[in-house]
């Protein structure tokens, strides 16, 4: 393939650090050093200075209701440069701009679908009471996504929305992570008190998250202390609520941590605790699993298959306290089990390569090139997604929840 000059669309980006975030960044170092040109296209953060050479920042204004975010505000002076594919990765305005942008210069544009977004609707006051009587996220999903030449999503999970939306044959295509950057991380200061059990557990403290569930887990495992690495809008919440358990003394929230540090704390962690039921990939999992960590997760849509249960760790039904506690006691209480589970989950987290998911992501640019120029302005036609190749990112090994 002759190299391309490809912008990749992002509504969140450094110095917040996320899911999306290391995606878009481990693609485009993948992108470049097969020689393609590749910029990423990001809302400027004042008083941040990147030290990327392919980032290319917009204006943006901060957003009220999720204040860490920055909102572009892109003008038309903002892309005089044209791409020869455009790849968005989150539905805002960069994402909505990026779209545009490809309409006008008759180029494809390829979607990724990194996030559920029917479970986000209460960042925007009022739309969720909207959504349930109008449907307008499903609604809002086809138009953005319908209109695209190709549909990427992280995992099967989100094959059900995406189709209850219209686009019938995504292209499924797992989120990497990059082992070096976490093996290579530096020592750090232990946050576990001496003599206590060490659970971890990492994401944006946000109501979605269900780091509250996880706190009532702490809770019925004595010998345990949790370390939180994040920050967000449910902090305050979630502190009180561990007060209310009488563990708030058993858990330290450390706030967000330089990527290049998070392995460490991996490499400390005995156990990793979740509880998100809305996750499209859940990409900590993935990184507790490529550090030897055993994980206790809810199974709901991507973490259905970014845990393969009873190997690398176990899955529990939605909101089961109960199930949570019973894993990750048996973990912590049986040395041998937790020798077993750790090599599995090791092994597990390694199978997907950045290397592996860029040559997948290329592949689906090659494809959407030629339809294009077979077909003229569309692939023949076809709605999104339909081209004619469906890549499996991990099989459900077991559907079925542990109790």
């Amino acid at each position: 393939m002759k190299p391309l000059r490809i912008g990749l669309f992002t509504d969140t980006f450094l110095p917040d650090q996320n899911g999306i975030v290391t995606s878009v960044c481990l693609l485009s170092d993948e992108l470049r050093a097969r020689g393609h040109h590749v910029e990423i296209v990001a809302p400027e953060f004042p008083d941040y200075l990147d030290d990327r050479p392919d980032v290319r920042r917009v204006s943006s204004i901060r957003y009220t209701f999720l204040p860490t975010y920055r909102l572009a505000w892109p003008t038309r002076k903002d892309f005089e440069q044209k791409y020869d594919i455009v790849h968005t990765h989150t539905p805002l305005t960069l994402g909505l701009a990026g779209a545009r942008l490809a309409r006008k210069w008759h180029v494809p544009h390829v979607a990724t679908y990194h996030t559920h977004l029917s479970a986000y609707t209460h960042y925007v006051p009022g739309l969720s009471a909207v959504d349930r009587a109008t449907r307008i996220v499903p609604r809002f999903i086809e138009q953005l996504y319908g209109k695209a030449d190709a549909v990427i999503t992280p995992t099967s999970g989100m094959l059900d929305v995406l189709g209850e939306a219209g686009i019938t044959r995504p292209v499924v295509i797992p989120t990497s992570i990059d082992p070096r950057v976490l093996e290579a991380a530096p020592p750090i200061m232990n946050p576990w008190p001496e003599g206590k059990r060490r659970i971890l557990t990492v994401g944006r403290l946000a109501r979605e998250k269900r780091f509250d569930l996880v706190l009532d887990s702490l809770a019925e495992l004595p010998d345990a202390h949790l370390v939180v690495l994040g920050e967000g809008p449910e902090r305050t919440h979630l502190e009180m609520h561990a007060e209310k358990l009488g563990v708030l003394e058993r858990v330290t929230f450390l706030g967000v941590r330089p990527w290049t540090e998070i392995g460490a704390y991996y490499r400390l962690a005995e156990l990793f605790l979740f509880a998100s039921d809305t996750e499209t990939q859940g990409l900590v999992l993935q990184e507790a699993q490529l550090m030897g960590v055993p994980v206790v997760a809810v199974g709901a849509r991507g973490t259905l298959s970014g845990v393969q249960n009873g190997y690398s760790g176990y899955l529990v039904a939605p909101n089961d306290v109960e199930a949570l506690t019973k894993h990750a006691g048996e973990l912590l209480g049986d040395p041998q089990l937790w020798a077993k589970i750790s090599a599995q989950a090791r092994e597990f987290g390694s199978r997907t390569t950045p290397a592996g998911v860029a040559e997948q992501v290329l592949d689906v640019y090659k494809q959407v090139l030629e339809a294009r120029k077979q077909g003229g302005e569309r692939a023949g036609g076809e709605r999104a997604g339909d081209l004619g190749k469906f890549i499996p990112a991990f099989r459900r090994s077991n559907p079925v929840y542990d109790r």
